[in-house]
């Protein structure tokens, strides 16, 4: 009797990852879970490789398919996939323009700016990720939602990544609001994930205190602080240290050094968050 779920996965496998179905097969034989064989594709797309496989077959992303799509969201005014394509492109993929995952996409396809796509960057970003259609590309925002979850590293990378995107061109500081938009959509999900917690730290002593560290109503007292000093922008500098920062406090910020090379806008942070800590406020 045949066995239709493990057929419609091979197709799913097959639609997804655009593997031959014999390969497909394979994986899914020996992961048994669709999930689970996907990721193993995506890992190693040569374990289970048919020997007549060559280079240039239906598993490596296609140019061709990869332009095709760019041209269907590109502007007809100019080069690049711009924000009306953008808007498109987020509709097909079935994905909230301001979801989190599209942050890791910028960082994967070199986006220059929000809302805006090169060709370069969109062709060669989508062959590393490994995706060359809508439906291979659903799955990859799956993977990459989670990973930037979970991998401190991906985060990091993600996260300076959109210091430069998120900045309006010529400028060389990020708009207050701008950054205090991208931190909250950014540090919360690097929380729940687990990127963010102070347990990758490389510092043994952050690991064994025993201190849960920076608290989620401390992102509000950062927002409060800079609101209160009339701040207008966030540099480079304190934007890239900041994330240093929270992966290495503790929870009443008693380790901080003074004297370390912090920004002085975290300097000041420090003050204020402990005085606030005195005061119960």
């Amino acid at each position: 009797m045949p066995d239709t779920k493990f057929d419609n996965d091979v197709a799913q496998f097959c639609a997804v990852t655009g593997a031959s179905a014999k390969d497909a097969r394979k994986f899914m034989e020996a992961h048994k879970r669709l999930d689970i064989a996907i990721d193993a594709f995506y890992t190693n797309p040569k374990a289970f490789a048919s020997s007549a496989r060559r280079k240039g077959d239906s598993t490596v992303p296609s140019s061709s398919k990869l332009n095709q799509l760019f041209d269907k969201y590109k502007d007809p005014e100019d080069e690049n996939i711009t924000v009306d394509g953008t808007i498109k492109f987020c509709e097909d993929l079935e994905v909230d323009p301001e979801d989190v995952v599209l942050l890791a996409i910028a960082y994967e396809l070199k986006s220059p700016r929000m809302g805006q796509w090169t060709r370069a960057g969109w062709v060669d970003g989508w062959k590393a990720v490994g995706a060359d259609s809508i439906s291979g590309m659903k799955y990859a925002l799956t993977r990459l939602r989670d990973q930037l979850a979970s991998d401190p590293r991906y985060f990091q990378k993600v996260y300076n990544h959109t210091f430069d995107f998120a900045r309006s061109e010529g400028q060389r500081s990020l708009g207050l609001e701008t950054a205090q938009a991208f931190w909250g959509l950014l540090l919360p999900h690097g929380f729940q994930g687990g990127a963010l917690s102070r347990a990758n730290d490389d510092d043994n002593d952050v690991k064994m205190d025993g201190d849960e560290g920076w608290k989620k109503e401390y992102l509000q007292w950062w927002f409060d602080f800079m609101n209160q000093k009339g701040l207008k922008g966030v540099s480079k500098d304190t934007w890239v240290m900041f994330l240093d920062f929270i992966r290495s406090t503790n929870s009443t910020f008693s380790n901080y050094d003074m004297e370390a090379a912090w920004p002085s806008t975290i300097d000041d942070f420090v003050e204020y968050a402990k005085h606030r800590l005195a005061s119960g406020a």
